[in-house]
C-alpha cells in the first residue's frame, strides 16, 4: 500500500481504523486465549485455579503504625502517600513519634 499519495485527513482515517481494528483482535486473541486454557485446565482435571496457583493471593494488612491524636480511626501504616491530616499535624510542628501508635 502506497501511503504517499493518501492526504493528512486520509492517513488519519487509516490511523483510526487500524487502532479500532487492532483493538478488535486483540479482544479476540485473549477471548481465544482464555478458551484453550480453560479447555487445557479441564483436559487435565485441572481448575484454572490450581493451575494459576494463587493469584493475587492475599497479602496480610499492614498495621497502623501512626493514628491521629484527637481521631484515633485516623490511621495511618507509614507506606505511601502521607495522608492530609499527617500533613497537616507534621506542619503544627507535631512529629511522626507524636503520633506512633
Amino acid at each position: 500500500m502506497d501511503l504517499s499519495n493518501l492526504s493528512f485527513a486520509d492517513l488519519l482515517s487509516l490511523r483510526n481504523d487500524l487502532d479500532s481494528e487492532i483493538k478488535r483482535r486483540e479482544q479476540e486473541e485473549k477471548a481465544k486465549a482464555k478458551k484453550q486454557i480453560v479447555e487445557l485446565a479441564r483436559a487435565y482435571g485441572l481448575s484454572v485455579e490450581e493451575v494459576l496457583g494463587k493469584v493475587g493471593s492475599a497479602r496480610k494488612p499492614v498495621e497502623a503504625k501512626y493514628c491521629h491524636p484527637q481521631n484515633p480511626e485516623l490511621t495511618w501504616t507509614g507506606r505511601g502517600r502521607k495522608p492530609l491530616w499527617v500533613q497537616e499535624l507534621l506542619s503544627t510542628g507535631k512529629t511522626l513519634d507524636d503520633l506512633a501508635i
